[in-house]
C-alpha cells in the first residue's frame, strides 16, 4: 500500500482577499513561483478562464527527466478557494487545495496538499530520500516568490512538513 503525504504552508500577504486571489486565479502566474530548476511550462493556451472543469496541460523537467503533468480545478470557490487534481502526472496522487482567507487587513493563503507516489516501497524510499525535500524546496521557494511579489514582511510563514 502506498501511504500518503501531507504538506501543509500558510503565508500571510498584506492585500485584499480579491485582490490575492485575483493573482492566483491567473494560470499564467504559476510559473513565477515555480523554480527554474524544473523548467516549468503551461501547455495550455493562455489565458486560461479558470472554473470548475478547467483542465491545465504543463511540461516540466524533474531532475532532467521531461514530464508533462495535467490537472483538473475541481472545485473553484472565488475568492475564499480552489482545487487542483493532478490527472497525469508524476503523482499516484496530487491534490492542491488553496484557502484565502481574510486576516489583520490582509489575507492568509493556506496551501494543503496530498500527494502519493506509484511503485510501493520504492516510492516509499524515493521520497524519504528526494521527494519529501523537493517538494518542500518548491513550496520554499513558492513563499519566498509571494513574499516578493506582495512585498510581505519577514516572519509570516508556518511550515507543516510533507510526512
Amino acid at each position: 500500500m502506498n501511504p500518503h503525504y501531507t504538506l501543509n504552508r500558510e503565508q500571510w500577504v498584506p492585500r485584499s482577499i480579491e485582490d490575492t486571489f485575483a493573482f492566483f486565479s491567473d494560470a499564467g502566474n504559476l510559473e513565477e513561483l515555480t523554480p527554474r530548476w524544473l523548467k516549468f511550462r503551461i501547455l495550455t493556451p493562455q489565458p486560461i478562464d479558470m472554473a470548475s472543469g478547467t483542465w491545465i496541460r504543463y511540461r516540466l523537467a524533474w531532475h532532467g527527466i521531461p514530464i508533462k503533468w495535467t490537472t483538473l480545478i475541481t472545485r473553484w470557490d472565488p475568492p475564499c478557494s480552489f482545487e487542483d487534481l493532478q490527472l497525469s502526472g508524476p503523482y499516484k496522487l496530487w491534490h492542491h487545495t488553496h484557502i484565502f482567507q481574510p486576516e489583520r487587513g490582509g489575507t492568509r493563503i493556506t496551501d494543503i496538499v496530498q500527494y502519493a507516489l506509484p511503485l510501493g516501497l520504492l516510492g516509499r524510499v524515493t521520497h524519504a530520500l528526494s521527494v519529501r525535500r523537493n517538494v518542500e524546496q518548491i513550496f520554499d521557494y513558492r513563499f519566498q516568490r509571494i513574499q516578493a511579489i506582495f512585498k510581505t514582511p519577514d516572519g509570516q510563514l508556518t511550515r507543516g512538513s510533507a510526512g
